[in-house]
């Protein structure tokens, strides 16, 4: 990818000619990890490029680089940023980030209230996600409608998401919720306010204040970020990789043979 400038811009009718390509190495790529994903056709890929919800990367020669699109369910509630794909040759150069970013801003642009969220096995875009203020989740706080889940079908590993009633799997479920966001903005607004007013010489930093049963004033410390302990979290999803896979190994889809209370 030497000397090439690489453009990342919301998809158009005018790009639909990439769309066998973008499909079939999301294809590709599935395969190549051992995971799935929602197949999706191309002519659904032209869709997306059709209605404005989509993200794709170029070089300005015009060589497909990634790509990803928007999908809304229950009714708008929850929107998800799917079918993310890079060109293998263009790999390793932060144009997954780019694209993750771009695809993000056209959902809160079209979807200012609704809650994005993704499903992946890939620590690099749980990375990627945690910058953009996604937090890890348990599936239960992700949409409830069908028609997505039915989506999994064509994952290698659909009888394990069925096997744990469609409450765990291998991926990991990451979830942006607009009004948790702004009220974050608004505690910290506040704490800054107040730690303002109380300020003394030497100045403590803006953390919410706390008081105890004795009268002494301390500082109440913000729960840990998930993005300050990616490390601790790639070794948890390693240890949660071998149960699911072990269990579904010696137990079957069912996991009958071996229980694991983790889950």
């Amino acid at each position: 990818m030497e000397n090439q400038h690489i453009i990342v811009r919301v998809a158009t009718p005018d790009d639909i000619h990439y769309s066998k390509t973008i499909t079939d190495e999301m294809e590709a790529s599935a395969k190549a990890r051992g995971t799935g994903i929602a197949k999706r056709s191309p002519d659904y890929v032209e869709l997306k490029m059709n209605e404005g919800k989509a993200v794709i990367a170029l070089t300005d020669t015009g060589d497909w680089v990634g790509f990803c699109y928007i999908e809304a369910w229950g009714h708008g509630k929850f929107v998800a940023n799917s079918g993310l794909i890079v060109n293998p040759a263009f790999r390793g150069h932060g144009v997954a980030k780019s694209i993750k970013k771009k695809i993000f801003e056209l959902s809160r642009e079209k979807y200012p209230d609704s809650k994005i969220f993704g499903l992946t096995t890939g620590l690099a875009v749980m990375k990627i996600n945690s910058e953009l203020g996604y937090e890890p989740v348990t599936y239960s706080e992700l949409t409830d409608d069908e028609e997505f889940w039915k989506g999994c079908r064509s994952c290698v590993n659909f009888d394990i998401l069925t096997s744990k009633q469609r409450k765990n799997c291998l991926c990991t479920a990451m979830l942006y919720d607009p009004a948790e966001k702004l009220k974050e903005a608004e505690e910290r607004a506040m704490a800054d306010a107040k730690a303002k007013e109380e300020a003394v010489p030497h100045q403590q930093p803006a953390h919410q204040l706390a008081v105890s049963a004795s009268g002494q004033i301390h500082q109440k410390k913000r729960r840990r970020r998930f993005k300050g302990n990616i490390k601790l979290y790639e070794r948890w999803l390693r240890f949660k990789r071998f149960v699911l896979l072990n269990s579904k190994k010696e137990g079957g889809a069912t996991g009958t043979r071996k229980k694991f209370f983790l889950f």
